[in-house]
C-alpha cells in the first residue's frame, strides 16, 4: 500500500511528512510558551498547516480556534481576545488586517507567524511587516517534539454569531474510555479507514470540513482538500484521485444537481463509497435525486458543534423514513420537551434535546452560564424543533428562531425551502418571516435561479401551491443574484430580514 498522502488544489504532501512537521509545530510553539489549555489561533484557508495546527495543539494538550477568515475586523479581534490566543498563524493575505485589529483591540503581547499558502510558496510578507516570523523558517530550526499530550486539547470552534458575538464550544479532558468511543463514531460517521481517499469540499475552520479531514487524516487516509468548492471540480477530483469518502451539505447537492446532463455524466464517480452528509436539513427531492444518482451510499449525520455526532441515517433507512436525521449511534440519545418542559410522545413536536453519553462535556469558553441555559436533564438544546416516530427516529422541523408564526399558526421555512429547491431553476432559497398587519408575520421568499432561468413570482407560486397548504404560500418573493450562505452550507437569514422587521418590535 503507497504512503498515504494529503492533497491542496495541486499541492501534495506525504502524510510522514506533515505528521514530522506538526511535532516541529509543536516544539516551536511550546518554546513560545504555549503550554496546556491555552489557544493558538489560525487564520488561513484551506492548506496544509489546518491539519498542522490541528495535530501540534493536540500534542501540547492546548486548544487550536480556526477563525472564519470571512468575518469583519471586530468579530475577528473578539474572537482572539475572547479566546486569550498566545499566538496566531496567519496566511499573508490576512498579516496587515490583524496587524490592524491586534493595535486596536489587544493589549496582550500576541504573537504572529506568516504562513505562505502552499499554492504561492514564493509569496512574500506584505511590506512594513517583516518582523513576523516565517513559518516554514520557525519550524524548520526545531527538533519534533516527542510527548503525544493526554487527550485533553482539541479545536475550540467558535459559533457563526449570526444570532450575536460568536461564542466558543470548548471540550473538557477526555478519559480512555471516552477517546476510544470517539475512534468508534468517527470510522461510523466518516468511514474513516486505512487506505480510503476522502475529499473535503468545505472550509477548515468549520467543525465538519475539519472533522472529515483529521477523521481519514487520522486513519490512515489519502486526504484531497478543496480550496472552494466547485460542482464540475468535484466530480473531476472524485475521478482523478479515485475518491471514495466524501463530506458534503445540502446546498454542494443542489449544485451538483444543477450541472447539465452532459456534465455529469462526462465523470466517473464509481469510485465513491460513502458520502457523509450533514450541516443543513437536505430537502427530500434533493437527496432522493443524488441517491438515485449515486446509488445508497449517502450517510447523514446529525448533532451540534456542543455535542458532536449523535444520529446517523443510511440510505436505506431513509428510503424507508424520508425526512429522517436518524437514530442514536452508539450511546446517543434523543429527546423531545414541550414548552411547559414537560418530555413528549411520539409525533409530539416539541425542542430537540441531545447527548452523546461517553464523550467528555464542554462549556462555552468563559460563559458557564449560557452552558446552563442549554441543558435539561443532562442533555442539550440545538435550538432545532423536531418529533421522535414511534421507532425512535428523528426528524426535524426547524430552528427555533426562523419559525414563524403567522395568525397564530406555526410555519417552518424549511419545509417550504425544500419545495422550492425541488424546482429544477432555482439554485438557492431562503424563506422567513417578515411583519404583516393582519397575521403579525408571513412568509417570504429570496430565490436565486439557474442562469438564465426566466422564472418569476407567479411561476413559483403556481409550482408550490399543489405541494404545500395555501396558508404558508410566501407573500414575497424577490430573486437574488446570489443568497447570503457560507461554505459551511449554514445561510445568514439576518442580513435579509433585517431591512424588513426596522422599526418593528422583533427580535432579528
Amino acid at each position: 500500500m503507497s504512503e498515504p498522502e494529503t492533497v491542496v488544489g495541486a499541492c501534495h504532501r506525504q502524510n510522514t511528512d506533515i505528521r514530522i512537521r506538526a511535532a516541529k509545530l509543536a516544539t516551536a510553539l511550546r518554546a513560545s510558551g504555549v503550554k496546556a489549555g491555552d489557544a493558538v489561533a489560525l487564520i488561513a484557508r484551506n492548506d496544509f498547516v489546518c491539519i498542522e495546527t490541528a495535530l501540534a495543539t493536540q500534542q501540547l494538550d492546548s486548544f487550536a480556534v480556526p477563525v472564519n477568515w470571512h468575518w469583519q475586523p471586530p468579530e475577528i479581534a473578539h474572537v482572539l481576545k475572547d479566546s486569550g490566543a498566545k499566538l496566531i498563524l496567519a496566511h499573508h493575505e490576512y498579516l496587515p488586517m490583524l496587524r490592524s485589529v491586534i493595535a486596536k483591540h489587544l493589549t496582550s503581547d500576541v504573537r504572529v507567524v506568516a504562513v505562505r499558502p502552499s499554492w504561492a510558496p514564493d509569496s512574500r510578507v506584505p511590506p512594513g511587516l517583516a518582523d513576523i516570523a516565517d513559518y516554514d523558517a520557525w519550524i524548520d530550526a526545531q527538533a519534533p517534539a516527542e510527548s503525544r499530550g493526554a487527550g485533553r486539547g482539541s479545536s475550540m470552534i467558535y459559533t457563526s454569531g449570526t444570532t450575536g458575538r460568536p461564542k466558543a464550544v470548548r471540550r473538557l479532558p477526555a478519559n480512555d474510555a471516552e477517546v476510544q468511543q470517539r475512534r468508534e463514531l468517527l470510522e461510523l460517521v466518516y468511514h474513516a479507514q486505512p487506505g480510503k481517499v476522502a475529499l473535503v469540499t468545505g472550509p477548515l475552520y468549520h467543525l465538519f470540513s475539519l472533522a472529515v479531514a483529521m477523521a481519514n487524516f487520522g486513519a490512515g487516509a489519502s486526504v484531497i482538500i478543496m480550496q472552494r468548492f466547485d460542482a464540475e471540480e468535484f466530480l473531476r477530483l472524485v475521478e482523478r484521485h479515485r475518491v471514495t469518502t466524501a463530506g458534503l451539505v445540502p446546498t454542494m447537492f443542489v449544485r451538483l444537481l444543477r450541472l447539465a446532463d452532459e456534465v455529469r455524466k462526462h465523470y466517473d464517480t464509481s469510485s465513491l463509497e460513502f458520502a457523509a452528509h450533514t450541516a443543513a436539513p437536505c430537502p427530500p427531492e434533493i437527496k432522493r435525486s443524488m441517491i438515485d444518482w449515486w446509488g445508497r451510499i449517502l450517510h447523514e449525520n446529525y448533532g451540534c458543534s456542543e455535542t458532536g455526532v449523535v444520529t446517523l441515517i443510511s440510505s436505506e433507512e431513509w428510503l424507508a423514513k424520508p425526512g429522517s436525521v436518524g437514530r442514536p449511534a452508539l450511546s446517543g440519545e434523543v429527546r423531545i420537551y414541550g414548552e411547559d418542559g414537560r418530555r413528549l410522545e411520539p409525533r409530539k413536536v416539541g425542542d430537540v434535546y441531545l447527548k452523546m453519553h461517553g464523550s467528555p462535556d464542554f462549556t462555552y469558553h468563559g460563559d458557564d452560564e449560557a452552558r446552563a441555559k442549554v441543558g435539561r436533564d443532562g442533555l442539550v438544546a440545538p435550538g432545532d424543533i423536531g418529533y421522535l416516530d414511534e421507532d425512535g427516529y428523528l426528524f426535524l422541523c426547524d430552528r427555533r428562531t426562523e419559525m414563524l408564526i403567522s395568525g397564530g399558526v406555526n410555519i417552518y421555512p424549511q419545509e417550504i425551502e425544500g419545495a422550492l429547491l425541488s424546482h429544477p431553476e432555482i439554485v438557492d432559497a431562503a424563506v422567513f418571516g417578515i411583519p404583516d398587519a393582519d397575521l403579525g408575520e408571513v412568509a417570504a421568499a429570496h430565490i436565486q435561479r439557474l442562469a438564465g432561468s426566466m422564472l418569476d413570482a407567479q411561476a413559483v407560486l403556481s409550482f408550490l401551491t399543489p405541494r404545500i397548504a395555501k396558508y404558508k404560500l410566501p407573500r414575497r418573493i424577490v430573486f437574488e443574484t446570489a443568497l447570503p450562505r457560507q461554505e459551511n452550507g449554514k445561510i445568514y437569514k439576518r442580513s435579509l430580514r433585517e431591512p424588513y422587521w426596522a422599526g418593528h418590535e422583533r427580535r432579528i
